[in-house]
C-alpha cells in the first residue's frame, strides 16, 4: 500500500529529542527550586492530577518517585474536586500537575483546591501563560514548541523527562541527572530502528495488548491509547503481574502483544511473563530502544520508537493519525 507523505505526527515525534533537551536546560533553576522544596518540606507522599498521555507521564513520575526518592506518590481524581466538591484533607504533601495545554478545568479545580488549602502546587505544562501555569506555585514549562497532531508525542515525553528531573534534583542522584543531560542522543538513535515485520502484522490487527512494569508499565499504557486514538485498535496496557490474572485468557492465536520490557529490575519478570503469553499462542514483540544511561530512562527511548510505529502503523490503515475522526486537540473535562 502506498503511503501519503509524513504526517505532523512524525514530525512531532522527530523533534522530541530536541524538545527534552530545551525543556532541561531552560527549567533548570525552577527544577532547583522545586528540588529546595522538596527539601525543606520532606512531604509523606506527593500527589498528582492529570488526564490522558498526562496521566501517564504522571504514573512514570509515580514510580520515579517511590524508587529513587522513596516517596510514596498517588494520583487524585480531578472529578473529585470539580464535580464532588469534597474537602480533601491535604497535609503533609505537594500536589503535581500534568496537563499539555495547562485548561482543563478539572485539573484547575484541583489545583485550586490544593492552593486554598495551604498545599504547594507544581505544574507541567506547554503553555507557560495558561491558567494552570499563572495560577501554580511553581511552574515547569516544557518549552516544546507547538503540537498539533491530536496525538501527543514530544510534549509527553518532555513531560516525563521534566518529571525524572524532579525526582533526580529531588533525591539528589546523580547517576540519575547524568543519564538525563545524555537522553537527547538516545533519543535521537530511537527514531532510527523501525520493525518493519511487526508493523505489517500490527496493520491488521483488531486488538492488542501492551504490558510493562514499574516505570515501563506508564509508557506501556500510553502505547495502548496511541494505539486507540491513532489506529483505531482495540489495545489495553496491563502490568506484566497483572496481565495473567485474567486477561491473559482472551488470547487467540496470534494475539499481538507489545512488550516494554527493557534492563531493570523488572526486565526478568517481564520477559518472564511475555513467554507465558506467547505459549499461550500470542505473537509476542518486544518494542525496540536505545539505552540510555539509566535503567529508569529506557522507557521514554522505547515510547518514543513506539510513536513512530504508531504513526506507520495509522496509515497503512488508512488513517489520519492528526485527526481521530471523534477526537480534539484539547479535551475538556468539568
Amino acid at each position: 500500500m502506498s503511503l501519503p507523505s509524513l504526517s505532523l505526527m512524525a514530525d512531532e515525534t522527530a523533534e522530541a529529542p530536541r524538545a527534552v533537551a530545551r525543556a532541561l536546560r531552560e527549567n533548570m533553576s525552577q527544577l532547583k527550586a522545586v528540588a529546595k522544596l522538596l527539601e525543606k518540606i520532606k512531604p509523606s507522599h506527593i500527589l498528582t492530577c492529570a488526564r490522558g498521555s498526562s496521566d501517564h507521564a504522571a504514573s512514570y513520575f509515580k514510580y520515579l518517585s517511590e524508587i529513587v526518592m522513596g516517596v510514596p506518590c498517588c494520583s487524585l481524581g480531578a472529578s473529585v474536586a470539580s464535580v464532588y466538591e469534597a474537602k480533601l484533607k491535604l497535609r503533609d504533601t505537594v500536589l503535581l500537575t500534568i496537563s499539555q495545554s495547562g485548561r482543563s478545568p478539572d485539573i484547575l479545580a484541583m489545583q485550586s483546591f490544593a492552593k486554598a488549602s495551604g498545599t504547594p502546587t507544581i505544574a507541567i505544562t506547554n503553555d507557560p501563560n495558561s491558567p494552570l501555569a499563572m495560577q501554580s506555585d511553581f511552574c515547569l514549562p516544557l518549552h516544546a514548541g507547538p503540537e498539533h497532531s491530536v496525538a501527543a508525542t514530544k510534549t509527553f515525553i518532555s513531560s516525563a523527562a521534566i518529571a525524572a528531573a524532579i525526582v533526580a534534583l529531588g533525591s539528589g542522584s546523580y547517576e540519575l541527572k547524568f543519564a538525563l543531560d545524555a537522553l537527547p542522543d538516545a533519543l535521537e538513535l530511537s527514531l532510527e530502528f523501525r520493525d518493519y515485520e511487526f508493523e505489517q502484522f500490527l496493520t491488521n490487527a483488531d486488538s492488542a495488548f501492551t504490558i510493562g512494569r514499574g516505570p515501563s508499565m506508564a509508557v506501556a499504557f500510553e502505547a495502548a491509547l496511541k494505539l486507540k486514538e491513532t489506529c483505531g485498535i482495540h489495545a489495553e496496557g496491563y502490568s506484566a503481574a497483572e496481565v495473567v490474572h485474567g486477561p491473559m485468557e482472551i488470547l487467540g492465536h496470534a494475539f499481538p502483544v507489545i512488550v516494554f520490557s527493557g534492563s531493570g529490575a523488572a526486565g526478568q519478570r517481564i520477559d518472564e511473563t511475555a513467554s507465558k503469553l506467547r505459549a499461550a499462542g500470542a505473537k509476542v514483540v518486544s518494542q525496540w530502544y536505545s539505552p540510555t544511561l539509566h535503567e529508569h530512562l529506557d522507557p521514554l527511548a522505547m515510547i518514543q520508537n513506539f510513536y513512530l510505529s504508531a504513526e506507520r502503523v495509522s496509515r497503512m490503515r488508512g488513517r489520519n493519525p492528526d485527526k481521530p475522526r471523534l477526537l480534539s486537540k484539547v479535551t475538556v473535562t468539568i
